[in-house]
């Protein structure tokens, strides 16, 4: 079974190319957002195993989605790298 994938940044070109190289590597990716909020939504909606996080978003910052998708349960608390 591929891994899901959620792909969060505000630049739409980045969540192309991103969402290219993944499906090339056999990843699926579920959905895409544009901000925090949507990322926040979008990953209470589809459940992803990865949610692939740009830190610098225009509402809410990738660290503080980060605290709230782990804190509802919605990410795992490890990260690798």
């Amino acid at each position: 079974m591929a891994i899901s994938v959620l792909i969060v940044d505000d630049h739409p070109s980045f969540r192309a190319s991103a969402r290219m190289l993944l499906e090339c590597e056999g990843y699926t990716v579920v959905g895409e957002a544009a901000d925090g909020a949507a990322a926040l939504s979008e990953a209470a909606r589809l459940s992803p195993d990865v949610v692939l996080l740009d830190v610098g978003l225009p509402d809410i910052d990738g660290f503080e989605v980060t605290r709230r998708l782990v804190a509802n349960g919605g990410a795992s608390s490890e990260s690798s790298g």
